[in-house]
């Protein structure tokens, strides 16, 4: 019983005292809210900023490969804050990777999974872009000054959002801040560089003693191409430098947690845009204020093993700023009150997914967990360096295919104009350029099967809007992307299963395929064809029943039909192709087929004759009008 006058007084004042600060320590990791409270009066919050540089990868920085080259700045930062070895963009491209960071969700979940969107996806009901509860809580927002989401913005993100937007012009002082700017010098646009640069540019680093990855051809352009993005990275190291020296100056960099990462992999030739490590595992660095330390359960200059992806980045904003996590949100904190170093360090799994990048189609799904890499892909006959017009704009990238057609390419070089296996395993600490395919060792048996059977779980539980067809995914899902998916979860579980049936010998795939093909429904029937088409010729048996559906009333069933008669050389694809895409008053359906006609052109035996196909009536959109420059020699 507190029944002395003293004991009620001293109780009276430690409430006083602490009640200010209970919210803050009371957070449960366990559970997240739709609702977002300040937990903290404004002027005792840190500031945080996120400097993002482009189109780079872990793989050019000393301080992550020590064949990288030096970043004293970024390596500064390190000493005085954290090293993250795992950090990985969920997506290889930047307006899918950008809208999992400003969301916390991931992309195949939310319709936001496509780059260059046809159609915005709205914002998950419940959910906002992270930086607008930053500022519900007290915090002024602001972004320099790239964009590039896939989703409808609200309009209580950002106080500023402009090229010259920064922190410096709060009206409060003593306001906290989150400010994102992103470094562009390192963009993938930089190595869009005429041969006449390499007579008048000397890279900082000799070319002839570079290493070069085994998966490129070994030429005087590639080194010059990978040397000349070192001294971009050099470039990014300087910027970081310029932008620590500004909140040191103003005496904030003891109160601002600075993150300094890769908005993605890149940006050499099949890094951005694809699934392997040079496309997703990215740089991390977080520097960690003195005035915040106490936030932070680890000390300074360490190197952390725990998988950190870009779903966790928003949480981890919101934690450290004391806010609750909203439920919608995939990730969770890496930094903050109650991150343990034990638990963090036991985090090893990181999904990754590509799907259409400009106009070019393909879906890959990626599961790394630990040293092991698993990809997955739903359409392996098309070849990695399937036509993207802008990649090809880079010297290096036409060089590699042309090097392919004159057949100077190794057996490793080669695959990636090649057809790829459905699955495959790599173990990353002997192969970390994903040479060396195990999936199909019996001593890997064991591993391949859980990875397998994780992905599909993983995919399962987030409804992967990846398994509709772009066209379906805009007419019927867009309106309310998470909603559909929750609303057609059992659908997507059937179409995920058929495309299970490609891991099977054909022989104990083939009865339920042709049933499929004979009697599913239009989405069911476009990935048993799909799945046909992975077996190719052993698959002839099912000829019969896949002709029939040349006459389809669904264009995009009509369309597989044709790519599975093509495949297996049954039919020259064209005429049919033609006739497709001139009909169809749909851009997406045109541009789906245009995907495939490309394809055909390039990577088959079809003579192809421009002046043999004419496209009367072509549905247009800004992906259509690329693969039409391409094919008429305009791109």
């Amino acid at each position: 019983m507190l029944n002395h006058p003293k004991k009620i007084v001293l109780v009276f004042c430690f409430v006083l005292i602490f009640f200010p600060f209970a919210p803050h320590y009371a957070l449960n990791l366990d559970q997240k809210s739709s609702t977002v409270s300040s937990a903290l009066p404004a002027k005792e919050k840190p500031n945080i900023v996120f400097l993002i540089s482009e189109d780079n990868s872990k793989h050019y920085m000393k301080l992550f490969d020590t064949s990288g080259v030096a970043t004293p700045h970024i390596q500064n930062m390190a000493q005085n804050g954290l090293t993250f070895n795992h950090a990985f963009s969920n997506s290889p491209v930047c307006s899918v990777a950008r809208s999992t960071l400003i969301t916390g969700a991931y992309a195949i979940r939310t319709g936001m999974h496509l780059h260059r969107k046809i159609a915005l996806a709205p914002m998950p009901e419940g959910l906002e872009m992270f930086p607008a509860y930053l500022r519900k809580a007290g915090y002024f927002t602001t972004n320099n000054a790239k964009k590039d989401y896939n989703a409808v913005e609200g309009k209580e993100v950002w106080d500023l959002s402009s090229n010259e937007a920064n922190w410096k012009v709060r009206e409060d002082p003593n306001q906290p801040f989150f400010h994102q700017e992103t470094y562009t010098e390192s963009h993938e646009s930089r190595l869009h560089f005429d041969r006449e640069l390499m007579g008048e540019y000397s890279t900082e680093d000799d070319p002839n003693r570079i290493n070069l990855p085994p998966i490129y051809p070994d030429t005087p352009l590639f080194r010059f191409t990978m040397a000349y993005h070192r001294d971009k990275i050099r470039s990014i190291d300087e910027w970081v430098g310029q932008k620590i020296q500004e909140l040191e100056n103003e005496g904030l960099l003891e109160d601002t947690f600075v993150f300094y990462f890769g908005d993605h992999g890149g940006v050499l030739p099949g890094s951005k845009g694809y699934v392997y490590e040079t496309g997703l595992h990215v740089p991390l660095v977080v520097r960690i204020p003195d005035n915040w330390k106490h936030l932070v359960n680890v000390q300074n200059g360490s190197r952390l093993n725990g998988f950190v992806s870009f779903i966790d980045f928003a949480p981890t904003a919101l934690h450290l700023a004391g806010l609750t996590i909203p439920e919608q949100m995939d990730g969770k904190p890496f930094l903050g009150p109650k991150i343990e170093l034990e638990e963090l360090e036991s985090r090893d799994e990181t999904l990754g997914h590509a799907d259409r990048f400009d106009e070019k189609y393909e879906m890959v799904r990626s599961l790394r967990k630990g040293k092991w890499k698993y990809i997955r892909s739903y359409q392996p006959y098309y070849p990695d360096g399937l036509q993207n017009n802008y990649r090809y704009k880079m010297l290096a990238f036409e060089e590699w295919r042309t090097h392919s057609k004159d057949g100077k390419l190794d057996e490793i070089q080669q695959r990636f104009f090649q057809a790829k296996p459905v699955e495959r395993l790599y173990d990353l600490e002997l192969d970390p350029y994903e040479t060396n395919d195990l999936a199909q060792e019996n001593r890997h048996r064991e591993v391949l099967e859980k990875m397998r059977g994780r992905l599909f779980e993983i995919l399962l539980e987030n409804n992967d809007l990846g398994f509709l067809p772009e066209n379906l995914l805009v007419s019927e899902a867009m309106g309310n992307p998470v909603e559909y998916g929750k609303s057609n979860h059992g659908q997507i579980k059937k179409v995920m299963e058929i495309n299970q049936l490609s891991l099977l010998p054909f022989k104990e795939a083939a009865d339920q395929l042709g049933e499929t093909i004979e009697n599913g429904n239009h989405l069911e029937k476009y990935w048993a064809l799909s799945v046909a088409s992975c077996f190719g010729q052993e698959a002839l048996v099912l000829k019969e029943k896949i002709e029939k559906l040349l006459d389809h009333p669904d264009n995009m069933v009509q369309l597989k039909a044709t790519e599975f008669l093509g495949i297996t050389q049954s039919m020259n694809p064209f005429p049919r192709l033609e006739k497709l895409i001139n009909k169809t008053q749909d851009p997406v359906e045109a541009l789906i087929a245009l995907n495939t006609l490309v394809y055909f052109k390039d990577h088959s035996d079809y003579p192809f004759i421009l002046e043999d196909i004419a496209f009367t009536s072509v549905p247009l959109n800004e992906e259509v009008k690329r693969r039409l420059a391409y094919l008429k020699g305009e791109w």
